[in-house]
């Protein structure tokens, strides 16, 4: 499934520490979003590991599962629609 992390950090060193977490985990597509292709329960265990690195006081981050079937329905402008990553890489 598709994860959408957003969020809103005004202080720059934890914004560049959970910026450069997320690319570990999926596409930068803006500057204060993350498209992951993960299970639910990877995007649990995912924002245990988010909540340790920010300040729940002053900044804010969301997550919203996306199912499947909703994929074909997103619409883009500037960019390609969201897609998961090839399953298998040829070297």
């Amino acid at each position: 499934m598709l994860v959408l992390v957003v969020y809103d950090i005004a202080d720059d060193k934890r914004r560049l520490k959970l910026s450069n977490f997320l690319e570990g985990h999926g596409r930068r597509v803006q500057e204060s979003v993350f498209e992951c292709f993960i299970s639910l329960d990877d995007m649990k265990k995912l924002h245990v590991k988010i909540k340790k690195r920010v300040k729940p006081e002053t900044d804010n981050v969301r997550m919203y599962w996306i199912p499947s079937d909703a994929l074909p329905k997103a619409l883009t402008v500037g960019s390609n629609p969201p897609a998961p990553p090839p399953s298998f890489y040829i070297i």
